[in-house]
């Protein structure tokens, strides 16, 4: 598939077909392809938990659904999602690559950073796999994962203190699902939120 069409065919999918896996050789590509994004001093500072198995599926739907809330359509297709990725990211590993003599923040602090790039390059990581999904025939959906679910999160499938998950993939073949009412608003144009050589 041309790069364009990936790009035009990527949307969240909220709806799978639970009867047909991912092919092991495609979520090995997925990973292969997630560890090519872009990291600041190339500090890597991310980790994935992969989950294939039903129980691990179910058990991270318990730990990180907040009791009603009104989604249950939502949930109800998402839920038949073969595979999940969650992407963590490890601001420590980002300070003590910039405490190196070719970097030289010694002092480890966060002040450094205009915004913080462990978060943003596990983002990018993403949305390669996100892209690899499409090129797959595949969809996927990113969402967030509730403050209030994180310590049950983490309790649940052991995930220690220095990774944060940014949010969740859910990846598979896609079933016919309803579209987000969201996609009403349009999408801006270019011109609508490009400046060109000056803002005003």
């Amino acid at each position: 598939m041309e790069f364009a069409e990936v790009v035009r065919r990527r949307r969240m999918v909220r709806n799978y077909d639970p009867d047909r896996a991912v092919p092991p050789e495609v979520v090995q590509r997925l990973l292969e392809h997630a560890v090519r994004a872009p990291s600041a001093g190339f500090s890597q500072g991310w980790g994935f938990l992969v989950l294939e198995e039903p129980a691990d599926r179910e058990r991270f739907w318990a730990a990180s659904t907040p009791e009603g809330g009104g989604r249950e359509r939502w949930l109800a297709g998402m839920r038949r999602a073969p595979l999940i990725v969650v992407p963590h990211a490890n601001r420590s590993v980002y300070l003590e690559r910039y405490a190196e003599p070719d970097k030289g923040w010694a002092d480890r602090s966060t002040e450094h950073w205009p915004v913080p790039y462990w978060y943003i390059d596990t983002g990018f990581a993403a949305l390669l796999m996100m892209l690899t999904a499409v090129d797959e025939g595949l969809g996927s959906c990113f969402f967030g994962i509730p403050p209030q679910r994180l310590e049950s999160y983490r309790a649940a499938f052991g995930v220690p203190e220095a990774y944060d998950p940014i949010g969740a993939l859910t990846i598979g073949y896609r079933a016919p699902d309803h579209r987000s009412p969201s996609l009403r608003r349009g999408r801006r144009p270019v011109e609508e939120v490009v400046r060109r050589g000056r803002w005003s």
